[in-house]
């Protein structure tokens, strides 16, 4: 189970240092040698902290735009300021950044540890982050092997990818190897929200002006789901109530859950939150419902006032695939 799979490989790490985990070397049949794979994500991941130090997991910060301002993820702004100030400013923040250049000198960098990076990134139909990353890669042919995933996913669903990818690295697992196992995890990954806030699904092209103005009239709010890495408004709800309602239905559906977090636009419980995690509790029962704050990436599209459920279903009805 990808569960125990974690917690072993959680164990290992924390008993060795960062450089430790930086460029341990193999070799191969004919006597060359390759050194384990790297990981590197953006900061749209969201990882428990300490774990992406413990594994030597490389994370690029996005860079935020605002007003022709551009401020670093985490560093010149972090997510709970950034949500207060679109709230209270109505800004719409724009991801412009990693550049490949940016990138570019991150490979560099690594290559000194190095010759296998897998970098996988938030879903390439929502930033330019995982279009810049290739840009990066395609300028170390032959000089490293440097494969670019999109995660078709953010926040804690891209977290849990990067993590485990990882951890089959610290087990000496192959590139190609690990693609295929993080391929396989990124249909497991479900994400749904609910909005408030319907001129940011507008200034996204989500939702077309006479949707939002319609919304707003009707106070109705947007169903929404990812699929293929994609934001799609999938149904309509009236209330908070009925929203609720709408992610209890959500979750219901899977027979094996892995792991599920609530994400919102507050880094504390709210009554709303509170309700949803007693309804989850009869349909999940055994797991833990961490509230987490949802970054800018997210945050640009569905403005400041969301709430959603991250799913990670389990394997115990299928297998990956071989």
């Amino acid at each position: 189970m990808v569960r125990s799979r974690n917690r072993s490989c959680l164990r290992r790490a924390a008993a060795l240092s960062l450089h430790s985990f930086g460029g341990v070397d193999h070799p191969t049949a004919n006597g060359g040698i390759v050194s384990r794979v790297h990981i590197v994500t953006d900061s749209a991941a969201i990882i428990e902290p300490g774990v992406a130090e413990r594994l030597g997991v490389t994370i690029v910060p996005l860079t935020i735009s605002i007003d022709g301002q551009d401020y670093q993820d985490g560093t010149d702004l972090d997510h709970e300021e950034l949500l207060h100030r679109m709230t209270r400013d109505r800004v719409h923040p724009e991801i412009v950044g990693p550049t490949a250049e940016q990138f570019r000198r991150v490979y560099e960098c690594l290559m000194s540890d190095t010759n296998q990076i897998i970098s996988i990134h938030s879903s390439a139909s929502l930033s330019c982050v995982h279009r810049e990353a290739q840009s990066a890669a395609s300028g170390f042919l032959g000089r490293c092997d440097i494969v670019v995933m999109d995660s078709e996913t953010l926040s804690l669903g891209l977290g849990i990818l990067a993590q485990e990818a990882a951890c089959l690295a610290c087990d000496s697992v192959s590139l190609s190897e690990i693609v295929r196992q993080i391929r396989g995890m990124i249909r497991r990954v479900y994400i749904v929200f609910v909005t408030d806030t319907l001129d940011y699904l507008e200034h996204s092209r989500l939702i077309s002006p006479a949707q939002a103005i319609l919304g707003a009239m009707l106070n109705i709010r947007p169903f929404l789901e990812m699929e293929e890495g994609n934001i799609i408004p999938m149904e309509k709800v009236r209330s908070h109530d009925r929203a609720t309602d709408k992610l209890i239905e959500f979750a219901n559906e899977f027979s094996d859950i892995e792991r599920v977090a609530i994400l919102q636009s507050t880094p504390y419980p709210t009554q709303r939150t509170k309700v949803l995690r007693e309804r989850l509790e009869t349909i999940a029962p055994g797991h833990e419902f961490p509230v987490l704050l949802y970054g800018p990436l997210l945050a640009s599209h569905i403005g400041p006032d969301g709430i959603g459920l991250m799913v990670y279903e389990g394997t115990s009805k299928e297998e990956l695939p071989r």
